[in-house]
């Protein structure tokens, strides 16, 4: 039986097997690309580190821009949407600051992917 392609917000146990046991069809292979490519880049594993590392479970993008990172509150921005655009984390407009959240689900389908 074919394993259906993995779904962002999906649990992890149901979307795929780790690599070493069986090939990954080819939607979820896209699918899986996209998040690691959006975790290519070194600013956008530290923003996802500080954000799944969060005390309380989500941070306020005003301690994300805050000096811990070298670039600009643009660049920030940008790479807050890849990440976002991944499926990776999600934001809850409260006022004027947007505060992030990891979504689980797909963290923890990339850590099962991973296992060998």
């Amino acid at each position: 039986m074919a394993k259906s392609s993995p779904t962002v917000g999906a649990p992890a146990s149901s979307c795929c097997s780790p690599i070493t046991q069986e090939a990954l069809p080819p939607a979820a292979a896209a699918e899986l690309a996209r998040m690691f490519k959006a975790l290519g880049d070194p600013v956008r594993l530290r923003i996802l580190s500080r954000i799944t590392s969060a005390p309380d479970g989500e941070i306020c993008v005003c301690d994300i821009t805050s000096d811990a990172f070298d670039v600009s509150g643009p660049t920030i921005s940008h790479h807050l949407r890849v990440l976002r655009e991944a499926g990776l984390i999600e934001g809850e407009r409260r006022g004027t600051w947007i505060y992030y959240r990891p979504v689980r689900p797909a963290i923890e389908k990339l850590a099962v992917i991973l296992q060998s």
